[in-house]
């Protein structure tokens, strides 16, 4: 992650599978919120299955603006089943390593009492620096 780096302050535990923060300078990409569906409106099936395609539609908006996952600085994560992110971590860990590699940005995480799209069960927020 050339141009970025992680806020870790001394005497603070090491996050698991997250920063604390990023510090970052360069031109700044900010994606609304991405659902677990296709570009046909098609979601996937299951919590994790719609992580994982959230996750894939922003490295392809990240594409189209010419960067990658590496690139990403912060996600803001809102779920409407606490329960089911909790119950599902292993596999929403492997589906977010198949998309986004071994690169942890800072995160937030939200429980929320439902999203725009009824079928939706996780929206996630992206923003990203390409370092100068």
């Amino acid at each position: 992650m050339t141009g970025h780096r992680i806020l870790l302050p001394e005497g603070w535990p090491r996050p698991k599978g997250y920063a604390h923060g990023i510090a970052a300078k360069g031109t700044t990409i900010f994606l609304g919120g991405q659902i677990g569906w296709d570009e046909k409106g098609i979601f996937a099936s299951g919590f994790v299955g719609q992580v994982r395609q959230a996750l894939k539609n922003i490295a392809r908006l990240l594409a189209d603006a010419g960067t990658t996952p590496e690139t990403v600085v912060r996600l803001n994560w809102f779920v409407t089943d606490l329960a089911a992110y909790n119950g599902n971590l292993k596999d929403i860990g492997k589906a977010y390593r198949e998309v986004f590699g071994t690169h942890y940005p800072a995160m937030t995480l939200v429980a929320v009492a439902g999203l725009v799209e009824p079928d939706a069960m996780v929206e996630i927020e992206a923003t990203a620096v390409i370092p100068d």
